[in-house]
């Protein structure tokens, strides 16, 4: 079921309410996910959430699945993808640090936030980044690395990011495209190649541009 509506009126759709939940837990952590909060937010009655969901609880579990969904999947989707070198097989894992639709660096900063305050959350946190390292460490096998060497790249190239979400880093375009080539070399042992250089800058531009002329 994805949208209902009654005599007595809108009762909204099951992603409304999770897009609701989402932005609440980005703005004010999960304390800020409740029924009555959102119901305003979205100008329903309290009553029409329990058309969608049984209870915040399963609420919260649809958050952590789509947090899951998104930001682990599509990582390790991005360390399968074609790559003829191990620097084109890093600026596809880059591709997540810059592309929301990939990777949601503020749903990640909140749902560790979120760890902070649940046991369960926490292990799903803990999961998360042992798949993710599993992933990129394999990456790093199918291009010749070692067990050890491998691991330790994984262990480089991610937790990096993951300060960098921490921290709360911001940086412009232009200042993270300038940095990336150095990137590459530390984080794949191999300079790449200017015509890898080139996709990997011309499709984010592009993506900018895109994002720029639909919000003007």
């Amino acid at each position: 079921m994805t949208e209902t509506s009654t005599d007595s009126g809108w009762r909204g759709s099951i992603d409304g309410w999770l897009e609701a939940a989402y932005e609440a837990l980005l703005e004010g952590g999960v304390d800020a996910v409740k029924i009555l909060p959102l119901a305003k937010r979205l100008s329903l009655s309290r009553t029409s959430f329990y058309w969608f969901f049984k209870d915040r609880e399963e609420l919260l579990d649809a958050l952590v699945a789509r947090w899951r969904d998104k930001n682990t999947g599509n990582l390790v989707r991005q360390t399968d993808a074609y790559a003829e070198t191990i620097a084109e097989a890093v600026l596809n894992v880059f591709d997540c640090w810059l592309d929301t639709a990939l990777f949601d660096s503020r749903f990640e900063f909140a749902m560790r936030g979120w760890s902070l305050q649940s046991d369960d959350i926490l292990k799903e946190v803990q999961a998360a980044d042992q798949t993710r390292l599993d992933a990129i460490c394999r990456m790093y096998r199918r291009h010749g690395f070692d067990a050890v060497s491998a691991d330790v790249h994984a262990r480089t190239l991610y937790l990096v990011q993951i300060g960098y979400i921490s921290m709360q880093t911001r940086e412009d375009l232009e200042t993270r495209f300038l940095r990336i080539p150095e990137y590459v070399t530390i984080f794949g042992g191999a300079t790449p190649k200017q015509s890898e250089l080139d996709r990997f800058f011309s499709r984010h531009r592009l993506r900018e541009e895109r994002l720029a002329t639909k919000e003007n």
